[in-house]
């Protein structure tokens, strides 16, 4: 067994109704995919129905359950109320919504106009909070528990220089996470999220890392275990949380990171670029120091 096999027993997720947004590609495709295996029905949203549809069709040759695409905007309201009400037409009700859809740009916050900051806000605050409203609404209405997983960011709770707009969108989606946690526990509804580190998927990081940029920055070297994550990995994560086994986690949100964020926030860290040699030089003049006083 290792970390890039599939962690939960066949059928975990089966019955279950779930709703991926972004999930036609990248790390929201990788966890359809193993919700799928386990027997759930995925519905997967995003604006771009040819990508969402060639997706489907890939990922159910080989299993029993449903994965319909449904093209939403996350952004406008109206295009979330009628996707969640077909969903459940099509499957007759949703258990769990998870928000993935999001936006990034690499740059100087300066160069940004305001539109570019308004565009990752709509898609990842206000397009997961348009998503939660409109499932959280549906599950309280018909008193019917529910489970939303947040896919937010580590730097949702540092902040972080260069992706500013990415980071004050993360950071109001864990507010909501921990906020609803409590709010709408007493109506049978757990709210989570997970917070992934370096997980390369090749559209995103050649928007963000175009040309030969993702080569000089080599992102394993930010990461303690020296690697990047596995696609299985998250989706394991994922399916757990969503999944009735973790039915007593609620408000939490799970970094799987190899350890980057902590590397960066030590004040010392930096010290790992000292030498053996280095090392041995300070602890000789620490011993002559205490020898002589």
């Amino acid at each position: 067994m290792n970390y890039k096999e599939k962690m939960l027993p066949a059928e975990a997720l089966s019955g279950k109704n779930i709703i991926v947004t972004g999930g036609g590609s990248g790390l929201g495709k990788a966890m359809t995919a193993y919700f799928l295996e386990l027997g759930a029905n995925v519905i997967i949203t995003s604006r771009n129905l040819d990508k969402l549809t060639a997706t489907a069709v890939a990922l159910t040759e080989n299993t029993n359950a449903q994965c319909i695409p449904i093209a939403c905007d996350v952004r406008n309201y109206e295009e979330v109320e009628a996707m969640v009400a077909k969903t459940i037409e099509v499957v007759g009700s949703v258990d769990i919504l998870v928000n993935n859809a999001a936006g990034n740009f690499i740059s100087p916050t300066e160069r940004l106009s305001a539109n570019a900051f308004d565009t990752i806000i709509d898609i990842v605050l206000k397009g997961s909070k348009n998503c939660t409203l409109a499932a959280g609404k549906q599950w309280i209405n018909n008193k019917k528990p529910g489970t939303i997983l947040n896919i937010v960011t580590t730097y949702a709770w540092t902040g972080s220089a260069y992706v500013v707009p990415s980071a004050t969108a993360k950071a109001g989606v864990l507010a909501m996470t921990r906020s609803l946690a409590v709010e709408w526990a007493k109506y049978g509804i757990r709210s989570n999220a997970i917070a992934p580190g370096p997980f390369p998927t090749k559209g995103a990081w050649d928007r963000l890392l175009p040309g030969d940029l993702k080569d000089k920055f080599d992102l394993a070297k930010k990461v303690p275990l020296k690697r990047v994550g596995e696609h299985q990995e998250l989706a394991n994560l994922a399916a757990y949380m969503v999944s009735d086994f973790s039915a007593y986690i609620n408000g939490e949100v799970i970094t799987i990171d190899g350890g980057e964020w902590l590397q960066g926030a030590g004040q010392f860290n930096l010290l790992e670029a000292i030498p053996e040699e280095m090392w041995d030089q300070l602890e000789q003049m620490i011993r002559a120091k205490k020898s002589n006083s």
